[in-house]
C-alpha cells in the first residue's frame, strides 16, 4: 500500500512538472513564432505548478528532505536528539492538520459562493483541493518517517548527499579510468 502511495506521489509530481514545462514551452513558442498566446495555457500551467509544489512538499517529507538546522541537533546525545526531533515533528504535524482543516473551510466557502478562474472557468474550489490533500499527506509522511525512525530504526538518509554521490560517480567503461570525487565531511 505504501509503495503504491510512494509511486503515486512520485509519478504525480513528474506528470505535473511535465505538464507545467510543456505548457509554458508551447506558450513561448506560440508567442515568439506566431505572435499569439492562450490565457488558458498559462492558467493551467499555474495550477499544475501549484499542485506540483504541494505534492512535492509531501513527497519531500516522506524522503526526509526538508531543510533542518541539523548541526546543533547532532551535538546532542542521540536519545535527546530523537526526542527533540519528535517534538518538532509533532508540532509540524499539528500545523499541517490545522492548515488542512482551515483549507476545507475555504473550499466550503468557494463552494457556497463560487468563484470561477478567468480563463478556464473552473471553480477555484477544485484547484484549492490540493491544500487539504497535500497537508494531510504531509502530516502522514512526517509521522511515517518518525515511526520508521523510532520503531524500526530506519533513518531516511540524506537525500542531497545521495544525489551528489550518484552524480559524482562515473560509470566505468572498458577503456576509461573511474574517478570518484568524495566530499569532505
Amino acid at each position: 500500500m505504501l509503495a503504491r502511495l510512494n509511486n503515486i506521489e512520485d509519478y504525480a509530481c513528474r506528470f505535473l512538472l511535465g505538464v507545467f514545462v510543456l505548457l509554458l514551452f508551447a506558450q513561448v513558442v506560440l508567442r515568439v513564432v506566431f505572435g499569439i498566446g492562450y490565457s488558458w495555457m498559462e492558467e493551467l500551467a499555474r495550477y499544475a505548478f501549484i499542485w506540483f509544489v504541494f505534492l512535492g512538499a509531501a513527497h519531500a517529507a516522506h524522503l526526509g528532505a526538508h531543510n533542518r538546522l541539523q548541526t546543533h541537533i547532532n551535538l546532542l546525545p542521540r536519545k535527546v536528539a530523537l526526542g527533540l526531533l519528535l517534538f518538532v515533528d509533532l508540532i509540524w504535524v499539528g500545523f499541517c492538520l490545522i492548515l488542512a482543516y482551515k483549507s476545507l473551510d475555504l473550499i466550503s466557502l468557494l463552494t457556497e459562493f463560487p468563484y470561477a478562474s478567468p480563463a478556464l472557468g473552473w471553480s477555484l474550489a477544485y484547484v484549492y483541493y490540493i491544500f487539504p490533500i497535500a497537508f494531510t499527506l504531509m502530516a502522514f509522511r512526517v509521522l511515517q518517517v518518525q515511526y520508521m525512525k523510532l520503531v524500526h530504526g530506519v533513518e531516511p538518509g540524506d537525500v542531497d548527499a545521495q544525489e551528489v554521490e550518484k552524480i559524482t560517480q562515473k560509470s566505468p567503461r572498458d577503456d576509461d579510468t573511474v574517478y570518484t570525487i568524495k566530499a569532505e565531511s
